[in-house]
């Protein structure tokens, strides 16, 4: 299955990297101004549509080539422009084209605060994407045993970070809500099949209660599927594919937030 040839790979790299003590991180992440709000920004009953959290990517196992050779300043700007609440920025090199570089460029780019999406399995992954500028993480339940989970939001508060927690069904949600996870992730794609099921959110919302923080992922791509994540209690959606093979993403987020 692609999740485990891809966990596979990050412990490899894992094994590879540089030995920091993580003291050494530590006292460096304390050192840093504080990070933007990045779950604040997406609260917004007022609005007809949820917030759109406005992801940069070249590429994915799922879609293949997106937008090969894309450049993150000039889309993040063209993101901030067209009323993105966030950022989100693929930092995986293999499997979607990515680098932390493209991250730190998104950043200094605009005002908005950014998510590193990657597949971040350690105390170190944090603290290095804290010292990269991500104001948020994403933690995925599938990858992360209960107890793991649970330590790594710590470390996330800790760090000053936000940490969207991503599930896909009622178990892993549950799992999420047991972690103490304020800001949930549906994704709407199985990780295993690829098969995408839009009513995953209506679920989440009402397993979840009306507290969290609910993020719809995946399959979303017109004003429609925005307007049918608000009725499922979504305050934010994040979407990346569509607006990326448009021929202006700028204009095409445009659109989609009205």
């Amino acid at each position: 299955m692609i999740l485990d040839r891809i966990v596979a790979k990050k412990r490899e790299a894992h094994a590879a990297r540089r030995p920091v003590s993580l003291d050494a991180l530590w006292e460096e992440v304390a050192r840093l101004e504080p990070a933007r709000p990045f779950s604040e920004a997406l609260r917004d009953q007022r609005r007809a549509a949820p917030r759109v959290i406005a992801e940069f990517k070249r590429r994915s196992p799922s879609a293949g080539e997106i937008r090969p050779g894309a450049e993150p300043a000039e889309i993040a700007r063209a993101y901030a422009g067209a009323g993105a609440a966030a950022l989100s920025v693929l930092t995986d090199e293999e499997f979607f084209g990515g680098a932390p570089n493209d991250l730190i460029v998104a950043k200094e780019a605009t005002s908005l605060p950014v998510l590193r999406k990657d597949f971040l399995l350690d105390e170190r992954d944090l603290l290095e994407s804290r010292r990269i500028g991500a104001d948020a993480i994403l933690l995925i339940v599938r990858l992360l045993p209960p107890g793991e989970l649970r330590a790594l939001l710590s470390v996330a508060r800790r760090a000053g970070l936000d940490a969207l927690v991503e599930a896909h069904g009622d178990r892993e949600l549950e799992v999420a809500l047991a972690a103490g996870a304020s800001l949930l992730g549906v994704n709407h794609r199985d990780l295993d099949t690829l098969t995408i099921d839009l009513s995953l959110s209506r679920r989440a919302r009402a397993i979840a209660g009306p507290e969290p923080i609910l993020v719809a992922e995946s399959g979303l791509h017109s004003r429609a599927d925005l307007e049918r994540m608000r009725e499922h209690g979504a305050d934010a959606v994040l979407i990346g594919e569509s607006l990326l093979r448009a021929p202006s993403p700028g204009a095409a987020l445009a659109e989609l937030c009205g």
